[in-house]
């Protein structure tokens, strides 16, 4: 049984990913239909993977390995030409599949008038069009199918609401959702996997909750798209049965925290909490609805601890401010011997107990590259064999260092160091005064006192987020002796993406990416009671 998936809001294709990682003799079970996407970097990324699963597994072909095993631009894009020659056939498939597109939102305009982003209401229309001729032509007639995906979550996230004062009708991103919905009401698929942030239980517009108005909205489709007939929706938690069901066979939780997945709990080495909502056409209830099983914790070290150890890069130095008191900037040439040179200098500033934690600074020139070839070691993880690992590899994808301010290298030193010593990174109080940023309040300020956060190495990581693309304070590596922030392949490890999955663009592009997904292996147990309850459809 092939089960047709739309993916909207599709990111990199972490969901998509999960789903499509489930196979039954051989075969995936959920084939994705159409994934759409409107950033332009992440859609690449989803059209290579969706031309890698055009192929068998075993069967991959060797132009696809050396497209991401090249590390010079010009001639990873004549592989790419001649992928797309040799297996025109699959390629286009894969064009058929990712739709680098934007789903419409009304026009918003600043304070002047001016416009900065939306549609018209004929230019909605026109797109809602395209979007149901896209999603009709990639299904049968009558065919159950699966919608998976989220609206973008940043309007509902808890550290954006502290800032701006709650959050606006206004906001695009709060419209967003009322299209996945609009989606789910045009095409009835037979469930939908529904992802966002911990901040949509608490988010509110006008004192109303946004997270019981999307329960209602799903209950009562039928009152909100005007001409659209749609079957009603029950919503249920991946994560706990339900307490009772109303008078009208509805299921009833107790509290909204029963929707909150906590990734950690699942084998996923991140403390990643994620409301992931189950909903399932009312007249197609099954008998049995499965929930997901705890299982041991898998810590950071487990998942990153053995991949191979690179140097950080520097970059320049502060020298002064100028009349506006913004900083002055020197530039340091990124060697070795600079490098080293900038780790002895402030080692020899730190206290004793710090200092003592420091065992041995290696002779690691090297700050990793898109890919580089190295003897892979059996990990101590259980999603080694089974996910991470492809063989064909034989080595380390997006593996690269970014370069660092000199004091942001002492800053993430004192922390690495800090952490080994107390076993709890420092606070901002906790630096000596000559290391803390130049900022107002650095250290009486209550904002952002962990601003400089070393991931601790015996636990699941934290959570990762689009930031990192910004930089990696919040993200240290816990091995001072690499004294850097944490690479695009380990942020993807603690997100399990197989280690096969090549991101597009930029490093900036792959961070984002990486950290606006969700966990691949999460999804993959999503599916597994996502494919249960197709199963007993095909009973019925």
């Amino acid at each position: 049984m092939s089960i047709p998936v739309i993916d909207i809001f599709a990111g990199p294709g972490g969901l998509g990913e999960g789903f499509s990682s489930i196979f039954e003799n051989g075969e995936r079970v959920f084939d994705i239909k159409l994934s759409i996407e409107k950033n332009e970097h992440a859609h690449q990324t989803l059209l290579l993977r969706s031309f890698y699963r055009k192929f068998p597994l075993g069967k991959i072909p060797d132009l696809y390995y050396d497209y991401i095993k090249e590390n010079n631009r010009k001639k990873q894009q004549d592989i790419l030409a001649s992928l797309r020659k040799n297996y025109e056939e699959e390629w286009k498939m894969a064009e058929d599949e990712a739709w680098n597109f934007e789903l419409p939102y009304p026009e918003e305009f600043d304070e002047k008038g001016n416009k900065k982003g939306g549609y018209t209401e004929k230019e909605i229309k026109d797109r809602h069009e395209k979007i149901d001729i896209r999603i009709s032509d990639a299904l049968s007639e009558n065919e159950k199918f699966l919608l998976i995906g989220g609206p973008p979550c940043q309007a509902y996230s808890l550290v954006g609401r502290s800032r701006n004062q709650g959050i606006s009708d206004g906001d695009h991103r709060v419209h967003l959702y009322k299209e996945y919905l609009r989606i789910i009401a045009k095409h009835h698929p037979a469930v939908f996997v529904m992802e966002n942030v911990k901040g949509l239980l608490s988010a509110a517009i006008d004192g109303k909750k946004v997270f019981d108005l999307i329960k209602k909205d799903l209950r009562y489709l039928n009152t909100i798209f005007e001409g659209i007939e749609s079957p009603e929706y029950c919503v249920y938690s991946f994560v706990k049965k339900p307490d009772s069901t109303d008078e009208n066979g509805f299921p009833v939780y107790n509290a909204d925290l029963d929707y909150l997945i906590r990734s950690e709990n699942f084998g996923i080495p991140q403390k990643r909490h994620r409301v992931i909502l189950l909903g399932i056409q009312k007249d197609l209830i099954p008998e049995e609805l499965q929930i997901l099983q705890e299982s041991e914790e898998i810590t950071l070290d487990q998942v990153i601890g053995s991949l191979p150890k690179i140097r950080s890069g520097v970059s320049r130095e502060i020298v002064g401010l100028n009349e506006k008191e913004k900083n002055i900037y020197s530039k340091i040439k990124n060697s070795l011997d600079n490098w080293k040179g900038i780790i002895h200098e402030y080692l020899n500033k730190f206290d004793e107990p710090i200092k003592n934690e420091f065992e041995e600074l290696l002779d690691i020139d090297y700050q990793g590259a898109s890919y580089f070839k190295i003897e892979l070691e059996e990990e101590n993880n259980s999603l080694f064999k089974p996910w991470y690992y492809d063989k064909n590899l034989s080595g380390v994808l997006n593996h690269e260092s970014r370069t660092h301010l000199k004091e942001d290298l002492g800053r993430y030193l004192f922390s690495s160091l800090y952490l080994k010593a107390n076993g709890e990174f420092p606070r901002l109080k906790d630096y000596p005064d000559w290391l803390l940023p130049e900022h107002k309040n650095a250290r009486d300020g209550d904002k952002f006192v962990d601003r400089f956060r070393t991931q601790k190495p015996d636990v699941a990581a934290t959570t990762v987020t689009s930031h990192i693309s910004k930089d990696g304070h919040y993200f240290i590596h816990y091995d001072s002796s690499q004294c850097r922030s944490l690479t695009v392949r380990e942020a993807a490890r603690i997100q399990t993406f197989p280690d096969n999955y090549y991101f597009c663009g930029s490093r900036t592009h792959q961070y984002h990416q990486v950290g606006n997904a969700v966990p691949p292996f999460l999804a993959n147990k999503l599916a597994v009671i996502v494919y249960n309850i197709f199963q007993q459809f095909q009973d019925q």
